[in-house]
């Protein structure tokens, strides 16, 4: 029977943690994560975990303890974010190509320059292509289900791989919310136990962590790589049906919301899903046929998916909340372009980057974006591509 409490999103994340109880938990402190690990040495302090808590030098030594870890057959997390993240840049692709399914927590955060400690992606999409999963959450409630489902997708056989579970710096992290926990022992029935199949402490099987990859083997060993992140699809799926089956939660790779018959359309990740939501209902209410989709797995990207459910559309409204500083759109712009490029109907698309460094994100806001979107599809042209909102001119 689930447990009504009022939680943080930092706060519902360790205690997802908790409840999964992993073998290491290396940490190294950066602001708005920082509450995870605060949260979890408690609970060791406690007795209330059996988890190995490592303090260590810097986020690049915790994920390389945590790969260490991983290796000898044991399941470890941690968490980071913003420059913490970038610091670790190195060890994140060693984690996706050495297949260790470490499961990081982000409380996604603007990076620098200049100096800013509020919510942007620019810190999770600028690792995008380490090889990690990523599954972002737009309230506590998702944060915790997602961190709950993270170790079964990662773990898996067919995957093999690291996920980060993403939620927003400061807007998620730090707000309480109503939510709804499971027990601890329906979260370990759920999850289950580790049990890897190769690890350097077997010693039926000796084997080698992180060779050198010669020329002869370095593309077999990507390719893999790639297929089992193609392989996490249909994994994601599966363990989101379990875990609506288990705790009646549903999820999948996006929510679409008034999207049957939507002639606009945006597409948002996050905590800003809400304010989209709302402006849509205006909308409706005055006979504008607007939809939204709000993005929650963005590695594997499910561009099939999108594309699918976009076609019909004659509008669509990317919002980036980072800058790809690509001279043309952020990067969900370019993924969701891509996806829709050989779809024989398909709507006109502008990218729209926002609430950089913090920055407010209306109802009226979005409604202007939709305001945009009609004309668009009014008219049969792109009035601008790619453009900014919110800034001081």
């Amino acid at each position: 029977m689930s447990i009504r409490e009022r939680l943080s999103g930092n706060e519902a994340i360790a205690t997802a943690m908790r409840q999964v109880n992993p073998d290491v938990f290396a940490m190294f402190p950066i602001t708005p994560s920082t509450e995870i690990p605060q949260y979890y040495a408690q609970y060791v302090a406690d007795g209330r975990v059996d988890t190995e808590f490592i303090t260590v030098e810097s986020e690049h030594s915790s994920l390389s303890a945590c790969l260490g870890a991983e290796a000898a057959g044991a399941r470890a997390v941690t968490a980071t974010s913003s420059a913490g993240l970038s610091y670790m840049n190195e060890v994140l692709y060693v984690a996706g190509s050495l297949r260790l399914p470490v499961v990081m927590a982000v409380a996604c955060r603007a990076l620098t320059g200049p100096i800013n400690i509020n919510h942007d992606y620019s810190d999770s999409m600028a690792e995008r292509d380490s090889g990690f999963i990523q599954i972002y959450a737009e309230n506590n409630q998702e944060a915790y289900d997602n961190f709950l489902q993270a170790h079964r997708i990662a773990e898996h056989p067919d995957v093999r791989l690291p996920l980060m579970v993403c939620e927003d710096g400061f807007i998620t992290s730090h707000a309480i919310e109503n939510i709804e926990l499971e027990e601890d022992d329906a979260v370990k029935a759920f999850v289950g136990e580790y049990h890897p199949e190769h690890y350097l402490l077997k010693k039926e099987n000796p084997l080698a962590v992180g060779p050198y990859g010669v020329s002869g083997y370095y593309m077999e060993a990507r390719v893999a790589q790639a297929q089992a992140m193609k392989n996490a699809k249909a994994v994601i799926l599966d363990v989101a049906a379990d875990f609506e089956k288990t705790f009646g939660r549903k999820y999948g790779f996006f929510e679409a919301y008034k999207m049957e018959d939507a002639e606009v359309a945006m597409l948002i990740m996050g905590s800003c899903a809400g304010t989209a939501r709302a402006a849509v209902d205006e909308l409706r209410s005055k006979g504008v046929k607007a939809g939204v989709i709000k993005l929650r797995v963005f590695r594997p990207f499910p561009g099939e998916e999108l594309a699918a459910v976009l076609s019909h559309c004659k509008a669509v409204a990317v919002m980036d909340k980072s800058e790809g500083f690509s001279a043309c759109g952020g990067p969900l712009f370019a993924e969701t372009a891509g996806a829709l490029f050989n779809s024989k109907e398909r709507p006109l698309m502008i990218d729209v980057v926002f609430g950089l460094g913090g920055r407010d994100f209306t109802v009226t806001a979005a409604k202007s974006v939709f305001d945009r979107l009609v004309w668009i599809a009014e008219n049969g042209v792109v009035d601008e591509l790619y453009t900014h909102m919110g800034q001081r001119e």
